[in-house]
């Protein structure tokens, strides 16, 4: 029953997050950076601390500081592999786009325009595929962290529902500004609000013993300080460098903390 409600509050929360995309154009600075704040919380304050009291019986507090670093790269890398991929289509399409023009051949984006959006279009689907295997592995990390106590269950599903909600925003902004159509992003936003309940089901088939788990908490620490500090929080400044916004950001640390201290 606890699965199925957090698989709902996940959906509602992505959901909500692309909605607000569309309606709250906005006020969305001040969402991402209390986003930004929870998620960094998230791992500073439950994922490193729950890490090292379950792994620290196994694996040295090095080892497991190691662990989040390396998570932190995963994450990085997984990130920017994305990004090239979606750089090089878009070079590829202003190349053609030049070529087509040094040639007066203007009639051509005219008489093709789905031949002329495809590589925008495919980098909006690439981004949007992205998001959606996230938040897959946000319902993992949620999952896992049940494994580890109940404790650490609740205060990471309240993290990747911020995370969520971000989500949400992204997913169906990305797909709009690549020349996607709504009813495009709107199919995606589906897929990434049913991702986490996926993910979450499929930690119901396997359990971690205690020795690897402390290791994937410091993994997924990692992963939640990079989506805080390297996603979140440039998103949540990017042309609103305010001081509400940092603000914003503090908050969000500030009420996970008491989240977790009033769990603990």
């Amino acid at each position: 029953m606890l699965t199925i409600a957090i698989a709902c509050a996940a959906f509602c929360a992505t959901l909500a997050g692309g909605l607000f995309a569309l309606w709250l154009k906005d006020k969305l600075h001040l969402i991402l950076g209390f986003s930004a704040g929870a998620v960094i919380a998230v791992a500073f304050f439950d994922l490193l601390p729950e890490a090292v009291e379950l792994g620290g019986k196994f694996h040295s507090p090095d080892v497991l500081m190691s662990c989040a670093a390396l998570g932190f790269l995963i994450y990085l890398a997984l990130d920017r592999i994305q990004f090239f991929h979606a750089q090089r289509h878009h070079h590829r399409h202003d190349h053609d786009h030049d070529h087509e023009h040094d040639h007066g051949h203007h009639h051509v984006s005219a008489g093709h325009p789905a031949e002329h959006l495809l590589p925008n279009k495919l980098r909006g689907t690439l981004s949007a595929g992205s998001f959606s295997a996230h938040s897959f592995l946000d319902g993992v990390v949620i999952g896992l962290a049940f494994q580890a106590s109940h404790t650490a269950g609740i205060i990471v599903t309240i993290g990747v529902l911020t995370h969520d909600f971000s989500d949400g925003i992204n997913t169906m902004n990305v797909v709009l500004k690549n020349h996607g159509s709504r009813r495009d992003a709107l199919r995606w936003l589906a897929t990434d609000a049913i991702a986490p309940g996926l993910g979450m089901a499929s930690t119901l088939f396997f359990t971690l013993p205690e020795s690897t788990l402390g290791i994937f908490l410091a993994m997924f620490a990692g992963f939640f300080l990079y989506i805080g500090a390297s996603d979140l929080i440039p998103e949540s400044h990017h042309a609103h460098p305010k001081f509400l916004t940092t603000a914003m950001t503090i908050t969000g640390a500030a009420v996970l903390y008491m989240a977790v201290r009033f769990a603990s």
